[in-house]
């Protein structure tokens, strides 16, 4: 029986591990998941039958149930497996070996399989969940998306580890009668040292994680900028070319009427009326630099055929920096011009509402299907979930900047699926003195 409570644990932690800490799903189908549990069963039977924990049969049942439980490439599930199932058993070594030290001061030589090695298998889980909690959860990093070479560097530093602790236990359980609970304890350090040191690996590879994210939203952030000076710059160029002209336009226009050709003189000005047009801004919201963000947006909107509609118009200037607007508008416009160009009649709907103690900006966009929304926060469709969905997590970190607050939801409106992002934010008053603007 015990073999078979051996398997189980076992089987919980890889569960655990695979999904929360590499994000890879269930399958859908029951008799899949039904036969990776028989499996796991069946292993343990074979084992409590023969007497034995043999490794071939740990190998087989943990590469076999793992890739049978989740939805992944089936090579990628067995390197997975292989590996989650090696790197597990460093970590449930140390835990034996300290409950060993603790409860028993005795080596590893003639022990049987008891319930104190069962109940490594808790202290090994528990490293796993403050390992999850206190640096994957937290920093929304998870281990796949770790480099290859801080996921070799764990692998080596646990085998290094392993390797020193079984000679070393080995030497203590045929010299034991030699050293007292002084050489003990100094072992229990060293082995918590050593989950430490894989504790600080982990840690690196995930600063390393967040500094490259930080500077591709930097990148993206300043190519977003970058675009819109592009724009603004050519509107200028034209507007000079224009006026650069005027003095021969004016020219052309008083011959005409000197020569009484009315009607050739109405249609040389509806040219230069039109040409006029086309540098103007399309649409004026009450705040100079917003204007810059909502007309660049049209303008591309106009190119991809996009409706694009904005509705209400500001008193006043918005109390948010620059910077700020063009990372809070500029990412939800951008969102929305990328969903609702997947569509078959794409659109764009702001609408600008100010209340006496706050502004509201409501974005909203048709999109394909139905948006996969968790708890209030939109989850990417994109394959690349690592380096894509920063720019809400950008447009969120502005809004609580100015204690402001969102709401996201997937609606229908007239049988057609919408996104919709609404923002409330508080004009300047006794509650923004708080809020830094440099």
């Amino acid at each position: 029986m015990i073999y078979i409570v051996d398997n189980i644990l076992n089987y919980f932690i890889y569960l655990f591990i695979i999904h929360f800490c590499f994000r890879l799903n269930p399958r859908k189908s029951r008799f899949l998941l039904g036969t990776s549990v028989l499996t796991v069963l069946l292993a343990g039977a074979f084992n409590a039958y023969f007497d034995t924990n043999s490794p071939i049969v740990y190998l087989l049942w943990s590469v076999l149930s793992i890739s049978l439980f989740f939805e992944s490439r089936i090579e990628h599930l067995l390197v997975l497996s292989a590996a989650i199932m090696y790197f597990t058993g460093i970590i449930d070594t140390f835990s034996v070996m300290l409950i060993q030290v603790v409860l028993i001061g005795g080596g590893i030589a003639g022990t049987g399989i008891t319930w104190w090695m069962e109940s490594a298998y808790l202290i090994s889980f528990l490293v796993y969940l403050l390992v999850y909690l206190h640096l994957l959860k937290k920093n929304e990093v998870y281990l796949c998306d770790i480099e290859l070479k801080y996921q070799f560097a764990l692998l080596i530093q646990g085998s290094i580890f392993q390797m020193f602790y079984d000679f070393v236990f080995i030497f203590f359980d045929e010299n034991h009668a030699m050293y007292g609970w002084d050489a003990y304890a100094v072992f229990f350090i060293s082995i918590a040292g050593a989950i430490y040191s894989m504790f600080l690996t982990l840690g690196l590879a995930i600063k390393n994680i967040l500094s490259n994210r930080q500077n591709k939203e930097l990148q993206s952030l300043m190519q977003m900028q970058k675009q819109q000076y592009d724009y603004q710059l050519q509107q200028s160029a034209a507007v000079r070319r224009l006026k650069h002209d005027m003095a021969n336009h004016i020219g052309a226009l008083r011959e005409l009427v000197n020569q009484k050709k009315t009607e050739e003189a109405k249609a040389y000005i509806d040219t230069i009326w039109n040409i006029q047009d086309e540098f103007d801004l399309k649409i004026h919201t009450g705040d100079s630099f917003l204007d810059v963000i909502v007309n660049y947006y049209y303008y591309l909107a106009a190119k991809e055929k996009i409706e694009f509609i904005v509705s209400g118009k500001l008193t006043e200037k918005m109390h948010l920096e620059m910077f700020d607007i063009t990372t809070l508008v500029g990412n939800i416009l951008q969102n929305a011009m990328e969903a609702a160009a997947k569509t078959a009649v794409p659109r764009i709907r702001i609408e600008l509402i100010e209340h006496k103690k706050e502004l509201f900006i409501v974005v909203s966009n048709s999109v394909a299907e139905k948006v996969n929304i968790k708890k209030g926060f939109f989850m990417t469709a994109k394959k690349d979930k690592v380096n894509h969905g920063l720019g809400l997590k950008n447009m969120i970190a502005t809004v609580e900047k100015y204690h402001g607050e969102y709401y996201m939801e997937s609606i229908e409106e007239n049988g057609e699926a919408l996104f919709k992002i609404s923002i409330a934010l508080p004009k300047p008053g006794d509650s923004m003195k708080a809020v830094s603007y440099n």
